[in-house]
């Protein structure tokens, strides 16, 4: 059975398309990921995308499309969460090695410290910061709820962590 063109996309062949791909597509990303959010949240976006595009796009085979589009994102996703973790495993790594003198990291002990150096950045790089690390939402996200560009974004938690590094290194300079 050869697919039909869905265009022009109208509420109603949208709801039909949604209807009709949306668990597929989620099934389809479990080989993945896991991650049950993450993959809802990439179905919906590569929805949200064909839905903002209706006008511009030209789309022969939609089921390609669609299944193309949410194995892109979920292999963007993959790729930007491995970036963050690379950034965390060298910021442990690096604080592990400044504080090779001790032995024992005290987590109760050091949790004041980083609420201090995270209340210590500016507003604005906190704000980004806190979005980041504490409700989790992805950089896009960020950038979308603060009308400012990825890059912007990338360049406050750059700050932030570089802040974080230093605050951590002038206590242990000062203890």
């Amino acid at each position: 059975m050869k697919e039909q063109a869905f265009l022009p996309i109208t509420p109603q062949s949208f709801r039909k398309l949604f209807d009709l791909y949306y668990e597929s597509l989620c099934a389809s990303l479990n080989y993945y990921t896991r991650d049950e959010a993450a993959i809802e949240e990439i179905v919906q976006e590569v929805f949200v995308n064909l839905w903002e595009a209706r006008d511009q796009v030209q789309i022969e085979h939609i089921k390609t499309y669609l299944f193309s589009a949410a194995r892109y994102r979920a292999l963007n996703y993959l790729r930007d969460k491995q970036r963050q973790m690379e950034i965390l495993e060298n910021w442990a790594k690096e604080e592990k090695e400044q504080n090779q003198s001790r032995e024992v990291i005290d987590m109760d002990e050091m949790l004041p410290h980083l609420q201090k150096a995270i209340e210590s950045l500016p507003e604005k790089c906190r704000s980004i910061f806190e979005l980041s690390r504490q409700e989790h939402l992805t950089y896009k996200q960020i950038a979308d709820k603060n009308n400012i560009s990825i890059k912007t974004v990338e360049s406050q938690m750059s700050i932030a962590l570089k802040k974080i590094r230093e605050y951590f290194a002038n206590l242990n300079h000062c203890g």
